[in-house]
């Protein structure tokens, strides 16, 4: 096993005669339910717990009361705040915030019973994104520190509904796991190659996959994309996942590029060594999109989707690439490598172009953590988002704020461009420390057609997270997947 996540089942309302009882309370009112009937079952030791803590239910917060009573362990009391505000992204955040008080119990019993079934989902939602680990590589862990919590039982008075509701919710989730756990391999276990092989084990949900090695790419005159490979040992692969889910046919797809830089260490322009190790998730724009073909597919999404991914390592070999060399991109233009450790743009380059060209999609995304400069700008809470297209941009950003992968838009214009411009070819791949991130983008813009609406995600700040939150424990955060599985669900599908 490569992870680990707690099995969600759905039953109905009876108290459980052991282990950990979550009680998720509003704000403000009375104890009915199941939390009436276990403040009954413990002889008052509920109410009384819940005085003498001052719990009051608000949103957050969150009390545990030891051997109540009943042969049950712990109670857990959790704040959903105010009952008439209750969104479905609170009760996933609830979700979350109860894991880690009940991660060390065997039997875990979530008192949802007065909640909808669709908010007893997405609080089973919450459970299992939060409570994913990556312990493939753990063999000396004791007991004591793995979670005990293999399932967790959520109480519902619609079992049929909320079975329902967490179908979807199950196969988006297996998507967000499938990009962590991509994003968390070493990089001498996930190579191009590997990833790729990865990749085709997609088939299994219906998606076609077609790779393609240098052979191929270089046919296809992907001298940006190749001029980065040219340096390490581990060959490139371009991998090309097609789910072809629309009831009308014909139409036009919705496609998805990532970045898939499997090590990074800046090639000759080499990085400091300090923190390169974390280098290894210079392909978590790949891994989203990886993890979102799963999800669409998971869900049987009505649309036709192409998912595409440059997977290259980046290394400073005798063979490697250059500062001051030129190289050809697939789309004919010339690009004067300065630092050859602004790589992922070019990779990109040759990818968006041959995207374009071979499925004429209906718009395109694409994700890269591709600079430094996008978290001086807006830290770890947005990823950064520049579009030729203000429709496709508001949809994003409508989308990153309900699944909570937020987005903050950036200028682009013609006086950033100015500065890519290159004495001797066409451009080169940077632009100077001022404006970097948007400079990037620039770049990028210069391989999207006239007419299709394009855009690009900056998610360097976003891909990896060095705290747990409510529903994302710390590492890879697979950031991008319920955002843009959010934008397809929400504009995309055949109704």
């Amino acid at each position: 096993m490569s992870d680990t996540k707690p099995e969600i089942a759905f039953v109905k309302p009876a108290l459980p005669r052991a282990g950990a009882l979550v009680l998720p309370l509003p704000e403000g009112t009375a104890l009915v339910g199941l939390a009436a009937e276990a403040d009954a079952a413990t002889g008052g030791a509920i109410t009384r717990g819940i005085e003498a803590s001052g719990f009051s239910g608000r949103k957050g917060q969150a009390t545990t009361l030891f051997a109540p009573g009943a042969g049950i362990g712990r109670v857990l009391l959790l704040g959903l705040g105010k009952p008439d505000e209750l969104t479905p992204e609170d009760a996933e955040s609830a979700g979350g915030a109860l894991w880690p008080g009940v991660a060390s119990a065997t039997e875990v019993l979530v008192a949802a019973d007065t909640l909808p079934p669709a908010l007893a989902a997405r609080m089973a939602l919450g459970v299992v994104l939060r409570g994913w680990r990556f312990d493939k590589y753990r063999t000396t862990e004791k007991p004591e520190e793995k979670p005990k919590a293999e399932k967790v039982a959520i109480a519902t008075s619609g079992v049929p509904a909320a079975k329902a509701a967490w179908k979807p919710l199950k196969a988006v989730a297996e998507g967000v796991f499938l990009s962590r756990e991509l994003v968390s391999e070493p990089p001498n276990v996930l190579t191009p190659a590997e990833m790729a092989d990865r990749c085709k084990a997609l088939t299994r949900l219906g998606v076609d996959v077609e790779i393609l090695g240098p052979k191929d790419m270089k046919k296809l005159g992907f001298g940006a994309l190749l001029g980065v490979a040219q340096g390490s040992a581990c060959e490139p692969r371009m991998v090309v996942m097609r789910w072809n889910g629309a009831r009308k046919k014909g139409g036009q797809p919705v496609c998805f590029v990532g970045k898939g830089v499997t090590f990074d260490t800046g090639g000759i322009s080499i990085k400091p060594a300090a923190g390169m190790e974390d280098m290894k998730w210079d392909m978590a724009g790949a891994g989203c999109v990886v993890g979102l073909m799963a999800a669409l597919a998971g869900r049987e999404a009505k649309v036709d989707v192409v998912g595409l991914v440059g997977l290259v390592e980046n290394m400073p070999g005798s063979k490697a690439q250059r500062p001051g060399d030129v190289v050809t991109s697939a789309s004919g233009q010339t690009i004067e490598i300065i630092n050859t450790d602004a790589e992922g743009r070019l990779v990109l380059a040759d990818v968006l172009w041959y995207a374009q060209k071979q499925f004429a999609p209906k718009y395109i995304v694409d994700l890269a953590t591709l600079t430094g400069a996008i978290i001086v700008a807006l830290g770890h809470e947005h990823a950064g988002l520049f579009s030729n297209d203000d429709a496709l941009a508001q949809k994003l950003l409508a989308a990153g704020t309900v699944t909570g992968e937020s987005l903050w838009r950036m200028p682009l214009g013609e006086a950033y461009d100015k500065q890519i411009k290159s004495d001797i070819a066409d451009m080169k791949n940077v632009g100077g420390r001022p404006g970097g991130s948007i400079t990037a983008a620039q770049f990028i813009q210069r391989f999207i057609d006239d007419g299709t609406p394009w855009a690009h995600l900056d998610i360097a700040g976003t891909a990896w997270s060095t705290k747990d939150t409510a529903t994302v424990p710390k590492g890879a955060t697979a950031y991008g997947v319920r955002l843009l599985d959010r934008i397809v669900a929400d504009h995309d599908e055949d109704a």
